[in-house]
């Protein structure tokens, strides 16, 4: 369950599909950055448009020890990259929503994995309610992360 900009948001577990592409997301930060812990499933505190609104991003990488305690909201300062695969039920919260609370957290890269678009929105520079910089990839084409997360995505693999 997530507060996204004040509203109550369930998802039906996520298909096969959707947990390959989180898994190989995953496996690609490991492969590439070493230094940074890889956490699904880890809750968020996030600034909402009334108050705190809670996420549960699919992928996020923070360096190593950032959430070892027994909470389970988080404070999102040590975020590096949040990432997000859309689903039928979640993509207007990934695609608009989320942006808004992830922007105005200061995480410095949000990733959307847009699977009914076929395309991969890489959102940077975070500025208020919005990210300045928001960059489209065909999925398959190389997707730089640009610093702090600092590697190409290989979409090719999704």
């Amino acid at each position: 369950m997530e507060l996204v900009e004040g509203e109550i948001h369930v998802a039906p577990p996520a298909n096969g599909e959707h947990e390959e592409m989180v898994s190989e997301l995953s496996g690609q930060a490991r492969d590439h950055r070493r230094d940074l812990a890889r956490y699904t499933g880890i809750g968020l505190r996030v600034p909402g448009a009334s108050g705190s609104g809670r996420v549960i991003p699919d992928l996020v990488l923070a360096p190593r020890g950032s959430f070892a305690d027994r909470q389970e909201w988080h404070d999102p300062s040590p975020v590096l990259l949040a990432a997000e695969v859309t689903s039928p039920s979640t993509a207007a919260n990934d695609r608009v929503r989320k942006i808004r609370g992830y922007a105005r957290a200061g995480i410095p890269v949000y990733l959307v994995v847009d699977r009914e678009a076929a395309h991969i929105v890489v959102c940077t520079r975070p500025s208020g309610d919005d990210y300045r910089q928001k960059t489209t990839y065909k999925v398959g084409d190389p997707v730089p992360l640009p610093e702090p997360v600092g590697f190409t995505l290989d979409s090719g693999q999704l």
